[in-house]
Order: structure tokens, then C-alpha cells, then sequence
């Protein structure tokens, strides 16, 4: 992985997942609610310019293949080149791969396995990450979790561990 760092501008697209649930009562579930990155990114002082664009409000588990190409497409069609998807990770690899064919472009999918308003939270480290990633990486599709960057087709989220590891 050479660094490639430039100025170029970041688009963050929100796609929901557990990166942004929220407990309303002790008798509600959780439930996707308005994102929490720019919330994050401004507690950081992310100097780095950046743009949010919110493209779905799901759980990941509920994203169809028209969903995955609605992302396909706000990455084809975005003018930036770096870019940081949040995603639910119990699919975050199916849209890796809907991402495949895109060349050009950094993207790098990211998420949590608390939700950003949960003080024990992994989301702002996640996030970080995956900045960090769509600056300096080649161009290609990763996933950033738990302070590791993979190649987002050679992945997979290990359920019972809590965590992703890679695959051959």
C-alpha cells in the first residue's frame, strides 16, 4: 500500500446500520435513526475536507440488490475519488462485492459493532480508520473494522469472534 495522500475531498455516504441505531425506551428496539458521522467528525476536528450524503437508512440485514446498486451507482456517479461508505457488517461484504467494478476510486466500508451513542462505542475509531484508508490506499474496494484495513473481497465478518478476518 503506497500513500497516495492528496487534498482531495472525502464523500462519506450513510447507508445506516448499527453505526446509527438508536434505544429510544426501555421498551422500544433499536432503530436506525439519523446518522451520527458528521456528530463524530466534528468531535474528531476532521481537518481533512469531506462531504455527507445520506443514501439509506437500513439495517444491513435488510438491504436488497436494488439497495446495493442505488451504492454502486452514488460511487460511479460521485465526482470524488476517495471515499468512505458506512454500512451495517452483517452484509458490509455483499456490497463490497456490488462495488467490484468500479475502477478509480478508493472506497473503503466501514461500520461498528455499538452504536455511535453508546460511550463504549467502536464507531469514531472506525471511522478514523477508514479515513485514514480512502487517503492513503490504491485505488479498490476495502473494509476497515477493529483497527485492521482488508481488501473487501477477501473478507468475512466471524460472527462468533465479533470481529473480521481475512480470506484466502
Amino acid at each position: 500500500m503506497g500513500l497516495a495522500m492528496d487534498n482531495a475531498r472525502i464523500l462519506v455516504l450513510t447507508n445506516g446500520g448499527t453505526i446509527d441505531k438508536q434505544y429510544f425506551d426501555a421498551m422500544s428496539e433499536y432503530q436506525v435513526g439519523e446518522t451520527a458521522v458528521g456528530m463524530l467528525l466534528r468531535i474528531a476536528r476532521v481537518a481533512a475536507p469531506f462531504r455527507v450524503e445520506e443514501v439509506l437508512r437500513k439495517d444491513s440485514l435488510e438491504l436488497t440488490e436494488d439497495d446495493r446498486a442505488l451504492i454502486a451507482a452514488r460511487v460511479a456517479e460521485a465526482p470524488e475519488t476517495h471515499i468512505v461508505i458506512t454500512h451495517g457488517t452483517d452484509t458490509m461484504t455483499d456490497t463490497a462485492k456490488a462495488l467490484t467494478d468500479i475502477t478509480g476510486k478508493t472506497v473503503v466500508l466501514t461500520g461498528a459493532l455499538a452504536p455511535a451513542r453508546f460511550a463504549e462505542s467502536d464507531a469514531a475509531f472506525n471511522l478514523g480508520m477508514a479515513f485514514a484508508a480512502a487517503q492513503t490506499c490504491a485505488p479498490g474496494t476495502y473494509i476497515a473494522m477493529s483497527g485492521q484495513v482488508f481488501d473487501g473481497l477477501k473478507v468475512r465478518k466471524d460472527r462468533a469472534a465479533g470481529k473480521f478476518v481475512p480470506i484466502d
